[in-house]
């Protein structure tokens, strides 16, 4: 059975173009394509302080790669990992597939499979550089940062499991 690739946003910057961790993030998710050259992936971020969407972005970036538009499938409204995890989950349901290997930086990994499991999803890593994510005083920020969303995040998905369950992914979203 087939999975889909996810590539988690993060911020673009005020010129439009990619944050050094939206890049690492669309450039795991490129390796991960190169490594299952059927999948689907399934781009998802929505707009945050500066547009483009960050799903948009990375879908531009990826096509600018070699990547066929036809593999791509876009989420350009979740704001949030929470919102990214059940999108994807949406859409890994509506398109009968098992799972999915999950595109972000190290320290972000574990919440996002969090997530999925609350969603009652499937996922595994997908590649990562776990030193890459910037200065060490970056990393350790973003450790802390994930260190308190966990628990915040996990007692959500627990109370919000139905919510899960109640998105619809609009296959309008689909590249063409």
């Amino acid at each position: 059975m087939a999975w889909v690739i996810v590539i988690f946003g993060a911020a673009v910057w005020p010129d439009g173009g990619p944050s050094p961790a939206l890049r690492r993030r669309i450039a795991y998710g490129r390796q991960a394509a190169s490594d299952d050259p059927s999948a689907v992936i399934f781009c998802s971020g929505g707009v945050g302080r500066h547009g483009p969407s960050e799903a948009g972005l990375m879908a531009r970036l990826l096509i600018e790669a070699g990547v066929d538009p036809a593999r791509i499938a876009l989420d350009e409204q979740s704001r949030d990992t929470m919102e990214n995890v059940a999108a994807a989950a949406a859409f890994i349901r509506a398109e009968g597939l098992e799972g999915a290997v999950v595109c972000s930086d190290g320290y972000h990994l574990p919440r996002i499979r969090m997530l999925f499991r609350a969603a009652g999803g499937v996922s595994r890593a997908g590649p990562v550089d776990h030193g890459g994510a910037g200065p060490r005083g970056h990393r350790l920020r973003m450790v802390a940062r994930e260190g308190l969303a966990y628990p915040y995040d996990w007692a959500l998905a627990t109370g919000w499991r139905l919510r899960f369950g109640a998105r619809k992914y609009r296959k309008s979203n689909k590249i063409k």
